[in-house]
């Protein structure tokens, strides 16, 4: 597994050699999304924007906004840059699914299953509500970026950052991995389903046993909420940095999170891991 999420840098460094372009920056093919309005084809990716006053919190178009020109290169729109704003040791962001496979097949890598996630998000620490323990700020010690406060209008920011923060700025876990928690959100390998396959021997034959234990399949992924969208959903783990105490703390080991592999935002983000 990768210490760190990839980051800016890392991607910058992957665009350099391939050229690649990424799903956010790509104008979407109404082919693909009948009955999208003219005016939205256009290419972008979503950004949270913190509210006024609060809000109803079962919605979430309360605070993301579809951004013309937002990217990996461009995170809050096109009038922002991420050398402007100093982030080439954050992680990218804006990174749908492919984008992620993409790099990590330039990089010789893999992205990681929803259980090798998890596992090496515990750090070794199996039961535990978080990497360090049950205590979320031991001491009042801020160990991840999460929100501090109310979601989504007033955060307190004692970790000393609204957004994303560079890799490695909280102290690694068990296994000397950081930001395995909070931060960004990290595509996993598998597709969505409710329960994830317990790991069980599939016969009598120890070569048989599920040492790895998967998810689902892609017609298994598909949003029941929308019935007429076909886009499958892969899982997220790890939380970001809007996961708050008061609002879902996505931030748990545990935690998982469906995502339609098109969709891109301005708070997920992917790492790696080398097979051998």
């Amino acid at each position: 597994m990768d210490r760190t999420p990839v980051t800016n840098r890392q991607f910058a460094a992957f665009v350099d050699a391939t050229g690649y372009i990424t799903v956010a920056e790509v104008p979407p093919d109404p082919k693909d999304y009948p009955g999208t309005p003219p005016e939205m084809q256009r290419a972008g990716s979503l950004v949270f924007h913190k509210t006024a006053h609060p809000v109803d919190t079962t919605n979430p178009g309360n605070w993301w906004r579809f951004e013309f020109g937002a990217n990996w290169r461009h995170p809050l729109g096109p009038d922002s840059d991420i050398e402007t704003l100093a982030l080439w040791d954050h992680p990218a962001v804006h990174i749908a699914y492919a984008d992620a496979e993409a790099y990590a097949a330039w990089a010789g890598k893999d992205l990681p299953t929803e259980a090798e996630h998890e596992f090496a998000a515990r750090g070794g620490l199996n039961g535990a509500d978080y990497a360090w323990g049950d205590d979320l700020a031991p001491g009042g010690a801020m160990l991840a970026n999460y929100w501090q406060g109310l979601f989504p209008f007033a955060n307190q920011m004692l970790d000393g950052w609204e957004r994303t923060s560079p890799v490695g700025a909280y102290p690694p876990n068990g296994f000397g991995l950081v930001d395995m928690i909070g931060n960004t959100w990290e595509w996993t390998r598998d597709w969505w389903r409710e329960r994830p396959e317990s790991a069980k021997k599939k016969s009598r034959s120890a070569c048989c046993t599920l040492s790895n234990p998967r998810g689902g399949k892609l017609k298994e992924s598909f949003d029941p909420l929308q019935p007429g969208v076909r886009i499958g959903g892969k899982v997220l783990k790890g939380g970001s940095h809007l996961c708050a105490p008061k609002y879902r703390q996505r931030y748990r080991p545990a935690a998982r999170h469906p995502e339609m592999i098109d969709t891109s935002t301005s708070h997920i983000g992917f790492r790696c891991v080398l097979r051998p």
